[in-house]
């Protein structure tokens, strides 16, 4: 007998296995039997099945061999005997609650018996003239295979049927360029569309939303089977076509055969579509350049219209090498290559911003137009990361943290304060952890952790980045508590922040620490300034809105407001 639907309503299943049970029933071994649950459904295993992890969802196409039995033994149905495997959808309620909980717990190949309670089989009613009522049932299962289906979009608008699984763990992004092949049908088997191979980019689609949608849950190699309601196919309207293809009606319900051959990784270096990099070639493993790496390129550079203006590394001549972050290339092309791994070959988009800018720029073979956009070609042939900081003894740390911040000094002068800002946060970061270091070292340490934060500071306030400016001065005075420059430029911050009485109370506590100093005291003078000022502006601020109060207040009187209506209005007494 097929199994009966038992109900809609008492057919929902219960997903909250009792997770002790679901990890005891992972290590059950041969024979043994344990409960599924709460509800009284037992298993016991007969049969392992194949040593992995995976087990079926919710959705998915099982393939089953049973058979049934009351617990006297009289048996009521199996599949064996009709030599044919039973197929339904699990979780779905094609079949009793009890199987929808039992199976999801069971590998590929393995044998089990279920032992199935009356409230997870046919309850009360039983089911005549085989099940009486309230009958405890006993079925031998076992799991033939299962196929994938999945609800893409989570409202029964696209189901996806795996036919063949693909390679990987990785599936294409919005900005991928995927190359696929597929036939669509409708649901009587005409053919409305074949295509043996195209290109196109994830988020664009191509021809139904379907097929974007469904390509960015897949892996390279992998083919589907979709089946597509109306609102991602077509819709009302249906598509008329001219030439070869096939009308499609409106309100059609597709299914496509759907295989994802290959896709090119597109990635989004800067965040603001304005550095584009598309992958040609992988690279090898997973590392990749840092700030201070020395690389080792083939590219080519162009111009929209193929205008070659540089090549560097082919026909024999000498690899491109630079240094990675200290300018020695456009900004783009230094940003896109921290990306690339080595063996890669990619090609780069690179907006005027990330370029040449507004200016003309002449190259090696032809001149850069100003506002241009520019294409390379890159090849990562090597790259030599600087050393770690966890492969250094504390001496090297302490030196690097030194180059680090000579460095920062040097982009400082020039005024490249973000540049420096990361120098001084580098050289912070080979001492910050100083468990390993004599108290010698531990001594030097603390004196470059200093002037680096302190350093970092005047960055950040050069940056208008006061919150963190204030962060820095603070963390160097829970060091050194009589810090004059640390006093000096929190200070400065609380200037900017409008926190008037935190940076006099800085003040003059550094005046008390050196009455002497020039800085503080014109600090102190400009403070003064700042205070005088802001209190003009916040009292012609609220002379303003008392004048526009009183404006209104008269207006209400003489019944103006009543016609146009009050206008609320909220003081920020902090303005």
């Amino acid at each position: 007998m097929e199994f009966p639907d038992y109900g809609s309503n008492e057919m929902e299943m219960d997903d909250e296995m009792d997770a002790g049970n679901d990890m005891e029933l992972a290590i059950l071994k041969v024979g043994e039997e344990r409960e599924i649950g709460k509800d009284g459904l037992k298993k016991k295993l007969l049969k392992e099945g194949e040593k992995s992890w995976e087990k079926p969802n919710s959705g998915d196409e099982v393939e089953v061999h049973y058979v049934g039995t009351l617990l006297d033994g009289t048996k009521f149905d199996s599949s064996i005997d009709r030599g044919t495997p039973f197929t339904f959808k699990l979780g779905q309620g094609n079949v009793i609650k009890g199987w929808d909980e039992g199976i999801k717990t069971m590998k590929k190949s393995e044998k089990a018996i279920f032992t199935i309670p009356p409230d997870l089989a046919y309850g009360e009613s039983g089911s005549p003239p085989t099940i009486p009522g309230n009958a405890t049932l006993q079925f031998e299962v076992e799991l033939i295979s299962w196929t994938s289906v999945k609800d893409i979009c989570k409202d029964g608008g696209i189901f996806k049927k795996v036919l063949a699984e693909g390679e990987g763990w990785q599936n294409p992004k919005d900005l991928d360029e995927v190359y696929v092949k597929y036939e669509v049908q409708l649901e009587d088997g005409t053919v409305v569309s074949k295509v043996d191979g195209v290109e196109f980019t994830v988020k664009d689609g191509y021809f139904c939303p379907a097929l974007s949608k469904a390509v960015k849950t897949m892996k390279k190699s992998e083919k589907a089977l979709l089946t597509v309601k109306p609102q991602y196919g077509f819709g009302e309207k249906g598509r008329t076509v001219i030439a070869d293809e096939v009308n499609v009606p409106p309100n059609a319900t597709l299914q496509i055969n759907l295989e994802l051959v290959s896709w090119k990784t597109v990635t989004d270096v800067t965040k603001d579509q304005k550095v584009v990099k598309k992958i040609v070639m992988e690279g090898e493993g997973y590392d990749r350049p840092n700030d201070g790496t020395t690389v080792q390129v083939k590219l080519v550079g162009k111009l929209q219209d193929g205008t070659v203006f540089v090549r560097k590394g082919h026909d024999d001549e000498h690899l491109f090498e630079f240094k990675v972050d200290e300018e020695q290339v456009i900004e783009g092309l230094d940003r896109a290559v921290k990306t690339m791994k080595k063996g890669e070959v990619a090609l780069l988009v690179i907006q005027p911003e990330y370029a040449f800018g507004q200016s003309e720029s002449s190259q090696e073979l032809a001149v850069v137009p100003q506002s241009s956009v520019v294409y390379y070609e890159v090849e990562m042939v090597s790259f030599i990361k600087e050393k770690e900081s966890w492969d250094m003894s504390p001496e090297e740390k302490i030196i690097a943290a030194g180059k680090k911040k000579e460095e920062g000094n040097i982009w400082f002068r020039q005024g490249k304060y973000q540049r420096a800002s990361k120098r001084y946060e580098s050289a912070v970061g080979f001492i910050d952890y100083d468990h390993s270091f004599n108290e010698e070292e531990k001594e030097k340490a603390k004196v470059l952790k200093i002037s680096c934060n302190l350093n970092n500071a005047a960055c950040k306030l050069k940056l208008r980045n006061d919150k963190e400016a204030e962060k820095l001065c603070t963390k160097v005075l829970e060091t050194d508590d009589k810090n004059v420059k640390a006093l000096y430029r929190r200070a400065q911050a609380y200037i900017n922040l409008v926190e008037f009485d935190l940076a006099e109370k800085d003040i003059k506590r550094a005046i008390e620490i050196d009455p002497n100093n020039r800085d503080v005291k014109i600090g102190y003078r400009l403070l003064k300034e700042k205070v005088k000022e802001y209190n003009k502006k916040e009292a012609q601020f609220y002379g303003s809105i008392l004048k526009k109060m009183s404006k209104l207040e008269q207006a209400e009187s003489a019944g103006v407001a009543a016609k146009q209506g009050a206008v609320p209005m909220t003081i920020d007494s902090k303005a």
